[in-house]
């Protein structure tokens, strides 16, 4: 049987698409109307190479493959750290969670200084016993270190939760210990003071537009030379008490921790240079509530007087 030598008759074309017949196949067209692409052209033996034309790619469609908003490359590039900051109802929520969370655990610190301070049995028991004061502190340290530092545990429900009322109670009770030890006076003076430090500095941050994340070298500074101060301290009043030392930590103490939770309070709120995840909800209530809590313990140190 032999082959024919030519294509057939341009006759049988298709009357849409006028043109000269396209060797090596028949002339059918590659694209139909709508933009649709029509199937490969058949090879034909004789022409090229022996085995005919290699099968074609079929062509991409036109239509751009993403669909929805169109993000240019700078949107694209600050998408992965800021995207859900731009949800405002992401970040309402997120900051909801974390003031709810430090409301609660201020209410459960507040119940248990004022077991401290005013159940005289409770006072007593604390004051004869020190190490009580250093079993919890060594709770609250361990608890804070899982928290800060293991992502796991820290985003896990419920060992968060668990993690979280174990490390609240523990510095609850540390603070109630130094509490019992200060007058009622100075212990009611101290949280007024507190609570007006905190609530001034959260008003501040909300509507300054300093950012304090941006200095984040100078807080680790501040955080060193309190650390060293406190040690320095903690050594020579074991051996002597020495007043202006130990008013000199309280104040820089205090001075130090309301940075810190201007520092959280911005972290917590976003829109700063340094911002933390929605999901870490816990770390941004365990920062704030530590610096609340030490802020308080200074400023009791400043005003009371031991009994």
């Amino acid at each position: 049987m032999s082959h024919p030598t030519a294509p057939p008759p341009y006759e049988d074309h298709n009357p849409l698409y006028p043109g000269p017949p396209r060797p090596g196949g028949y002339g059918q067209p590659s694209v139909l109307p709508g933009g649709y692409p029509a199937y490969p052209t058949y090879p034909q033996p004789g022409y090229g190479h022996p085995a005919g034309y290699p099968q074609p790619v079929p062509p991409v469609h036109p239509m751009p493959m993403n669909y929805g908003h169109d993000y240019s490359e700078e949107e694209r590039a600050g998408s992965d750290s800021f995207g859900e900051w731009d949800n405002r109802k992401v970040r309402h929520t997120f900051i909801q969670k974390v003031y709810c969370i430090i409301s609660v655990q201020l209410l459960i610190t507040v119940a248990i200084i004022a077991i401290f301070t005013f159940v005289e049995p409770v006072s007593e028991y604390v004051r004869n016993n020190v190490a009580v004061y250093y079993v919890s502190y060594a709770v609250f340290l361990a608890t804070y270190l899982i928290l800060a530092c293991c992502q796991g545990p820290r985003r896990r429900f419920p060992w968060n939760i668990i993690l979280l009322t174990v490390f609240t109670l523990a510095l609850g009770f540390m603070t109630g210990t130094i509490s019992s030890m200060y007058e009622t006076k100075a212990v009611i003076i101290a949280m007024i003071i507190t609570a007006v430090v905190a609530i001034a500095v959260t008003i501040f941050c909300f509507q300054t537009k300093v950012d304090f994340t941006s200095c984040t070298g100078l807080f680790c500074v501040l955080g060193i030379v309190l650390m060293v101060t406190g040690i320095v301290t903690s050594i020579v009043l074991l051996f002597r008490y020495i007043y202006w030392l130990h008013m000199v930590y309280a104040a820089l103490g205090a001075i130090c921790f309301t940075l810190f939770l201007a520092y959280d309070t911005q972290v917590v709120l976003g829109n700063r240079k340094h911002t933390i995840s929605p999901e870490d909800y816990i770390t941004g209530a365990l920062q704030i509530y530590t610096d609340i809590v030490y802020i308080f313990t200074f400023v009791l140190q400043l005003v009371g007087n031991r009994d």
